[in-house]
């Protein structure tokens, strides 16, 4: 009886934590998601985070770099001041193959949902405070500004696994809100 009820009392922590991570890709290959990306779908756990075209979460992601070291230089554009910037930042490699850390705005994990390499790559990051509901955003990337209607599903169901309620921003999806250097 006591086994019965450990491996109940097991079996119920491991779904518990199951629902609190995001579930990664296994076996990212990160030398397949070199090259050219565009941000076609954003969404936020906390809508202040994208609503704005300066807000502070609402970057387009441009590229992406596997480093020699096994990490990922991002390229990304940003409105800053009125204008168009260009930045990179280096997301650090974990254990997991397809988590990261990055600084920006303060110690963040990003986490690759999905990738099929040559049409479409899902992402989230998460807040600095894992607890904290307001700070994950996820992006849709694509090798081209075509939306696909089938990926963008694929995208929302990925959206339904995570912990939080995530709002996506409607107008990324056309990318008209595309920020060109």
């Amino acid at each position: 009886m006591k086994c019965l009820l450990l491996a109940l009392g097991l079996a119920l922590v491991c779904g518990i934590q199951a629902i609190v991570v995001p579930q990664t890709m296994e076996n990212l290959d990160l030398q397949k998601v070199a090259g050219t990306w565009h941000s076609l779908a954003i969404a936020a756990s906390d809508i202040s985070l994208l609503d704005a075209k300066t807000a502070p979460l609402r970057v387009y992601i441009q590229e992406l770099r596997p480093t020699p070291e096994g990490n990922l230089e991002i390229v990304l554009r940003k409105w800053e001041n009125s204008a168009c910037v260009e930045g990179n930042i280096v997301a650090q490699k974990t254990e997991d193959p397809a988590v990261f850390t990055v600084d920006y705005q303060g110690q963040r994990k990003i986490s690759v949902l999905d990738t099929d390499y040559t049409h479409y790559l899902f992402f989230c990051m998460e807040a600095p405070v894992p607890t904290a509901e307001s700070g994950m955003m996820c992006q849709y990337l694509a090798r081209t500004l075509k939306v696909d209607n089938e990926v963008m599903g694929k995208f929302n169901r990925a959206l339904e696994t995570l912990p939080v309620h995530m709002q996506i921003i409607p107008d990324l999806t056309q990318g008209k809100e595309q920020c060109h250097v």
